[in-house]
């Protein structure tokens, strides 16, 4: 497919939310007096690690499958995944009948891999990072003709992301400032997508993690580059944005108004005070607007939603990092 096909647009978002309206939950905001006494401004956490499958990535991985053909369901899907799109994409397929099938590096932590297991797909562990086991996924695609579903570079799944930035202008009218989890940019695209066609003069800053953020140094080069994947806390947040990249580069590039690079301590303290002042419970990635908010580096004028994006965390880990031990998992650490 051409890479100059059509972004998506508002008008692809609102028929998501309506093709995915009871698959998924439409998750509650709730105000944080402590980040907002601390900000100046009301600050507003968006609970999308309530969603079912622990994380946002249901709702494009919903509006994916609803998407296709009963004859391309058929065929079985699959997708490349560093754990919550491919939990998400299991689910999803698994309410239509359809056979899913996970392609994962060896860096996805073993608690995603085993939930996926459960919701009965197959999973396929191939290489040290996202590019080889998307190797894979296009691998079955071609041999097997299985029918791919993208974990961001896809229209149907960044419309279903979306849904969520129609969800925050609706519970936060006055929203000024959005903070949203950034790696491949399907949830980045789509919320800003929606957000910035109803508020113009909304902010939308991504954040991510310092370790391997492939999309920042993609924006940075200006056109999409490979990294070196590394572990990190954040590990939802890791793998590159592909080299040829149709959709999301282009939506971020034109979308975002900033992106905050974040130290694996200050996830770690963002994980913390989710815990110990909040009552929630997230992962890494789920953290990171938390943790901008404490490092100071996020101004604003008006109220902030901050997007916590997943809570599908190792409970292990997650006991070791409210306890105070290093911000990485303990094989990376050492």
């Amino acid at each position: 497919m051409s890479q100059h096909r059509q972004l998506v647009s508002l008008d692809d978002i609102r028929p998501a939310a309506a093709r995915i309206a009871g698959h998924v939950l439409n998750t509650p905001t709730m105000q944080s007096a402590a980040l907002g006494e601390l900000a100046g401004v009301p600050v507003h956490l968006k609970l999308e690690q309530h969603q079912i499958t622990g994380s946002f990535k249901l709702r494009g991985a919903t509006n994916a499958i609803l998407s296709l053909t009963s004859a391309e369901r058929a065929r079985g899907v699959v997708a490349a995944s560093t754990g919550n799109h491919g939990r998400a994409l299991a689910h999803a397929a698994r309410a239509q009948g359809a056979v899913a099938t996970i392609c994962m590096s060896r860096l996805v932590p073993g608690n995603k891999v085993s939930e996926i297991h459960k919701l009965g797909a197959e999973v396929r562990i191939a290489g040290n990072s996202q590019d080889e086991a998307q190797e894979e996924v296009d691998r079955l695609v071609a041999d097997k003709g299985m029918v791919s579903v993208p974990p961001f570079d896809d229209a149907a799944v960044i419309a279903g992301q979306g849904t969520l930035g129609l969800e925050i202008v609706d519970q936060v009218p006055e929203v000024e400032t959005v903070l949203v989890p950034l790696s491949g940019g399907g949830l980045a695209a789509g919320v800003a997508c929606a957000i910035k066609a109803l508020r113009p003069n909304t902010r939308i800053i991504g954040l991510t993690m310092e370790r391997g953020a492939a999309m920042k140094a993609s924006l940075d080069a200006g056109h999409p580059v490979q990294i070196e994947e590394l572990p990190s806390l954040a590990d939802s947040l890791g793998g590159g944005i592909g080299l040829g990249n149709a959709l999301t580069f282009a939506m971020c590039r034109d979308l975002l108004d900033d992106v905050i690079l974040l130290s694996e301590e200050e996830i770690a303290a963002g994980l913390r005070h989710a815990y110990a002042a909040e009552r929630e419970i997230v992962e890494g990635a789920g953290a990171v607007g938390v943790a901008a908010l404490l490092s100071g580096r996020v101004t604003s004028t008006g109220p902030i939603v901050a997007i916590l994006s997943g809570r599908n965390i190792d409970m292990d880990l997650h006991r070791r990092v409210i306890n105070g031990a290093s911000a990485l998992p303990v094989e990376v650490a050492a």
